[in-house]
């Protein structure tokens, strides 16, 4: 039976990310299979190390959106990882390879909140009034476990595989789109590498943000006025090509850009 070590599982994921070398999976080792509890203290632990350091929370991002993705894990809900504000990359700046250890891309919905959600229950009115607006978004996740040998366990501890987020510029207001039929394309080069549409995302990007809301009430940190929330990838995560330039447009909402580096340079370790 295997132990529950929150401090250890922390301290490996920091050295990953400071010795720019993935880690093994720590499921059967510092955390038990499936203990999605632990992994989520994990993750606490890490959120307060950077926000003691002076970073600031800006958001959440949500990931396991996919029905498909959840039974392949072995779960029937979503997760949610924390977003600060060194994770955000404007459109079309070129990030450097060495910021990353093994990213993807995922092109998915952005909301952005005017108003607090701090109930446990939400209806979908509350979501419409909390929300300002909408925008295309490329979260480039980044595992910090070797070889993305992740289970549910893995990535909630891993801050749900986070790594960096690039926001479009031309905010919609929510009641101009239908999030769950708008299509989406996301292009390397100008080729097509993944396809999707809201529909994707829980059956709508709405259904995510409901869920994040009130899980994030029960816990005691609900989500704010300002908060950035990454709803869900529309479509399969590709992996980064080096100076590769990738663009999602998702239909109603506009297009989002961004490109890495051709290599990896030195690596901007985080703090």
């Amino acid at each position: 039976m295997t132990t529950v070590d929150i401090e250890a599982a922390n301290r490996e994921l920091a050295v990953a990310r400071q010795d720019e070398k993935p880690c093994p999976p720590l499921r059967g080792r510092l955390l038990p299979e499936g203990d999605i509890e632990a992994a989520y203290q994990v993750q606490q632990v890490y959120a307060r190390q950077r926000l003691g350091k002076g970073h600031r929370r800006v958001g959440a991002k949500i990931g396991l959106t996919s029905r498909a993705v959840q039974e392949s894990f072995g779960v029937f809900q979503p997760d949610f990882g924390v977003l600060f504000d060194d994770m955000a990359v404007g459109d079309g700046v070129e990030v450097p390879m060495g910021r990353l250890l093994q990213p993807r891309v995922e092109a998915e919905i952005a909301f952005v909140l005017g108003a607090d959600l701090p109930d446990e229950r939400v209806t979908t009115v509350d979501l419409i009034r909390a929300v300002d607006h909408v925008l295309p978004a490329i979260e480039i996740v980044d595992s910090r476990i070797a070889g993305w040998d992740i289970s549910i366990v893995d990535t909630v501890a891993d801050n749900a595989s986070a790594g960096l987020f690039v926001l479009g510029t031309a905010p919609r207001r929510l009641a101009d789109v239908d999030l769950r039929l708008c299509g989406m394309v996301l292009e390397r080069a100008g080729e097509p590498v993944s396809v999707g549409a809201g529909a994707a995302c829980l059956g709508n990007p709405l259904h995510a943000l409901e869920w994040l809301a009130g899980t994030m009430a029960r816990a005691g940190d609900p989500l704010r006025a300002g908060d950035v929330v990454l709803s869900g990838a529309l479509g399969p995560m590709v992996p980064v090509t080096p100076g590769a330039a990738y663009e999602a447009r998702i239909s109603g909402l506009g297009s989002v850009r961004t490109c890495f580096s051709s290599s990896e340079g030195c690596r901007e370790r985080e703090e």
